[in-house]
């Protein structure tokens, strides 16, 4: 609908959900100041299962929100918000990153339980649009995950491929600082195996600097793998040339529209918009170019390897042979599911008092990744095990598609920093960030997926850790994060 705002600027106010029932709603533009070139973007925000904690992992789940748009149905374009002049609804914080390309609103206090925060205000600073210019808004919401600052130990003592070690010891290597790391056999330094016939763990090398994520410093990270339904709402915001590079239904993806091993997506090449009947299931067949295009059009970045195991464990010592949710027990047959390709897609018969994951035992029928969230909403009790959750709350981190992270076994992996998207990408619709590797080597895998045994979705199996694979296939995914500092 078309809102009228002061002195003749008219606003469109679209609305977008996200997966996972988190949504936005009621969009509208207020308090327009046309001197100073601002106007107040309003919103309506809920989410559910949404939590804050002061013991344990101390820690709380956020939405990340940032806001596209467009002049009289022009090109989309990033809007710049403003650290002033905001308003969190009751109960809520709200954080403007310092360079305004988005904001965390959370929890203001410990709490657990649906969140809906109505009346929320963020503060665009337009520029130079007319005064009677039309202009569509669309608000994003990604659901993050809070990981906080602190020590912890990555590898372990178990038969991991590749894991991390500490020297001659053979111990967990402890991570208390975000200082250059250096690599090699001698005491006290970061090392792991090559042995494993096959196995891609890394050159051995190092340092790994300063500069490279390594877990120690806050960050957020998605709670969920990326979805279909999300990368649908970023592929329709594109310029047609931006599309061609992006369509993960062309050569360089599934290639073809209707269904492939659970992707749903389709676009007729040449038209204004993709769609996909399964917006909750995490998108495969997706390139190293289209993870890195949405995360600097969403202004994240990558996780590196360090800060995947981090997000796993937590600050808990390392067990042998573990899974995300912290212990070596797993189910070990098929699920049956009900509901399929739907957003209340479930599992029947998980299993009691062990880990649940979709893997090569349990995956069963349909083949392919199932829904995000789908084992926590499953779940008979919901303990770390049952639902497969990781310490801070991170689902499905072993198994369902392998996480993409930048890889401390490569130079072009080592040299990545901490460099966030900035909500744009080039005309040729690829991302843009220098400090991010520029080809496929950089990128490796980890966490196993779908199709994968027990051995793959360990926390510090590294059998892929430095892989460098081109194109797209049915059991690679992607999540972001974005560094606190």
């Amino acid at each position: 609908m078309k809102t009228k705002i002061t002195l003749a600027l008219a606003m469109l106010a679209s609305l977008l959900t996200s997966a996972n029932n988190i949504t936005v709603s009621n969009i509208s533009l207020e308090n327009l100041n046309a001197p100073q070139n601002w106007v107040q973007v309003e919103f309506d925000l809920s989410w559910e299962n949404s939590w804050r904690i002061s013991a344990g992992p101390s820690n709380w789940d956020a939405a990340w929100i940032f806001i596209k748009y467009r002049v009289n149905s022009g090109d989309w374009a990033h809007a710049q918000l403003s650290q002033t002049d905001f308003v969190a609804a009751s109960g809520s914080t709200i954080n403007i990153t310092a360079d305004g390309v988005g904001a965390f609103v959370y929890r203001d206090s410990d709490g657990s339980g649906d969140l809906n925060l109505q009346n929320m205000r963020l503060r665009w600073n337009y520029g130079s649009i007319g005064t009677n210019d039309i202009i569509d808004v669309q608000v994003f919401a990604l659901e993050m995950v809070y990981v906080p600052q602190g020590t912890f130990s990555v590898g372990s003592s178990g038969t991991e491929v590749g894991k991390f070690y500490s020297g001659f010891t053979f111990i967990p290597y402890q991570i208390n600082s975000e200082n250059a790391i250096t690599v090699g056999t001698g005491n006290g330094n970061l090392y792991y195996s090559v042995a494993t016939v096959g196995s891609r763990p890394g050159d051995q090398l190092g340092p790994i600097p300063a500069t490279f994520p390594k877990g120690y410093n806050a960050f957020y990270c998605m709670k969920y793998e990326m979805t279909q339904g999300q990368y649908v709402g970023f592929f329709n915001t594109l310029t047609a040339t931006q599309k061609t590079a992006n369509d993960i239904t062309g050569p360089n993806g599934k290639n073809q529209d209707t269904e492939l091993n659970r992707n749903t997506i389709s676009w007729v090449e040449g038209s204004a918009t993709a769609t996909t009947t399964s917006p909750d299931l995490p998108l495969n067949y997706v390139n190293n170019d289209i993870l890195y295009a949405y995360l600097d059009w969403a202004g994240l970045r990558p996780i590196t390897e360090l800060e995947y195991e981090k997000a796993c464990r937590g600050p808990i010592a390392p067990k042998a042979n573990e899974f995300a949710w912290g212990s070596s027990n797993i189910a070990s047959n098929p699920y049956t599911y009900i509901n399929l390709l739907q957003p209340n897609e479930l599992v029947t018969n998980p299993e009691v008092g062990t880990g649940n994951a979709l893997y090569g035992s349990t995956n069963g029928t349909p083949s392919g990744p199932k829904r995000v969230g789908i084992l926590a909403a499953s779940a008979n009790n919901k303990t770390r095990e049952e639902t497969g959750g990781s310490y801070y709350g991170i689902m499905e981190l072993s198994g369902n598609l392998y996480e993409r992270c930048i890889t401390v076994g490569n130079p072009e992996g080592r040299s990545f920093t901490a460099t966030h998207g900035n909500g744009i990408i080039s005309a040729a619709g690829l991302a843009n960030v220098t400090s991010w590797p520029t080809t496929n080597t950089g990128i490796g895998y980890r966490g196993g997926s779908f199709f994968n045994g027990t051995d793959f979705i360990r926390v510090s199996d590294r059998y892929d850790a430095a892989s460098v694979l081109a194109g797209a296939n049915n059991r690679l995914g992607f999540r972001g994060v974005r560094s606190t500092n």
